[in-house]
């Protein structure tokens, strides 16, 4: 078998674009990959097609070698772009690969550790401002749309600092949710590295009470030692890893004691394989990995076998709402319940684009949004809820 082809499919969403690639055989298995890299879109497309012409020609099931001859003959080695675009060759590889050999690509990746991954809802506060517009949505996203665990960002752009009204605004809009979801589900913050020390550890401290699975990147991400000193004044654990690009990233903060989570981007970290020794690095420190997943549904697949392939996975994230059209774009054959996303049973990736609907929703140039709590750039439908859509494919 060889690769006879690549090509890139992009299609505008929320607030970035999906980026896509796909791989062609000479044996008519295809094999997909997401490269989707936040308002990056021009600058990813550009690194896939330069690796098109390393491609073609080789053996698909040769994943390993592929992957480190991009990475020995790159003069770049390292940034999310270069990673990224090799993180979505090794996934349409595997998914070749997985295809062929009638497996899920975990079982290429060892096997599964677990029928079942816990999820929590990420996007479910679309267009909340107010503490009752939290809390009527959390309500929503447990009690209809299923979830056991949530996560937003309250904190209203925050720039290293918060005054004094900004801080207890946050603090009432938690309270808010912890009320109306009651104690058995999971909330989790993300600061998105925009506070500065002090400012981390008040907010920590003030969040306490309201029993936090985590609070996330409270200090810019290359601050490793800054998020240190967080976590060693913080009663709530510090999860992290999203913008850490590389295993020494990982490697440094577990060393410094600078993360209770780990959570490493299955694409943006360099493909399945390289978080897969990310989540090893985390386990022989005995900490959990929760990998970032905010963006489509290729990537979505992707970290859903890495996931299931790792001893020490806690919970993974999803986009509770997208908009409509995502699924136009693609088949995804994912089962919700309970919670949880079972453990994929088709082979490859269990994903598959179609190619002719990209047609209609073409590429757009977007701002960097302020975290405001809205990405509401194309009118996302209320309530569309993107697990609602899966289970309904059952």
């Amino acid at each position: 078998m060889k690769i006879t082809a690549q090509k890139i499919f992009t299609a505008n969403v929320s607030r970035t674009n999906f980026v896509f690639v796909k791989l062609y055989t000479d044996d008519g298995i295809s094999g997909v990959g997401e490269a989707t890299l936040e308002w990056k879109t021009l600058t990813i497309v550009a690194a896939l097609e330069e690796l098109e012409r390393v491609l073609v020609g080789r053996d698909p099931f040769a994943v390993d070698a592929i992957i480190e001859q991009l990475h020995r003959d790159s003069y770049w080695r390292s940034g999310a772009v270069f990673r990224t675009a090799i993180g979505a060759v090794e996934a349409a590889l595997l998914d070749i690969k997985g295809k062929a050999l009638g497996v899920p690509v975990f079982e290429l990746l060892g096997g599964k550790y677990r029928d079942r991954v816990k999820c929590y809802a990420n996007h479910w506060f679309q267009r909340a401002t107010t503490p009752d517009d939290y809390a009527r949505n959390a309500k929503h996203a447990v009690e209809v749309m299923g979830y056991k665990a949530l996560k937003w960002d309250p904190f209203e752009d925050a720039n290293l600092e918060m005054d004094r009204a900004v801080f207890n605004r946050s603090i009432d809009a938690v309270a808010a949710v912890r009320d109306a979801v009651g104690p058995d589900v999971d909330l989790m913050l993300d600061v998105h590295g925009r506070f500065n020390v002090p400012t981390a550890i008040a907010m920590c401290k003030a969040m306490a009470p309201f029993d936090l699975a985590w609070i996330e990147e409270p200090v810019p991400p290359e601050a490793i030692d800054a998020l240190a000193d967080v976590r060693a004044h913080s009663p709530v654990p510090i999860a992290a890893g999203e913008r850490g690009y590389e295993p020494k990233w990982f490697l440094e903060a577990f060393e410094k004691k600078a993360i209770d989570i780990a959570q490493p981007d299955v694409s943006h970290a360099g493909g399945l394989a390289e978080t897969k020794r990310i989540a090893h690095l985390a386990h022989w420190h005995m900490i959990p990995v929760a990998p970032h997943n905010p963006v489509g549904p290729v990537m979505n697949a992707m970290t859903l076998h890495t996931a299931v392939a790792i001893p020490n996975f806690m919970v993974f994230e999803t986009v509770s709402v997208d908009v409509p059209w995502r699924k136009e774009l693609v088949r995804e054959s994912l089962v919700f319940e309970g919670g949880a996303i079972l453990a994929p049973t088709e082979p490859g990736l269990g994903v598959e684009l179609n190619e002719e609907a990209f047609g209609k929703y073409p590429y757009q140039p977007f701002d960097v949004p302020l975290f405001d709590g809205s990405i509401n750039v194309h009118g996302v439908a209320e309530g569309d809820a993107v697990m609602s859509n899966r289970k309904a494919s059952r």
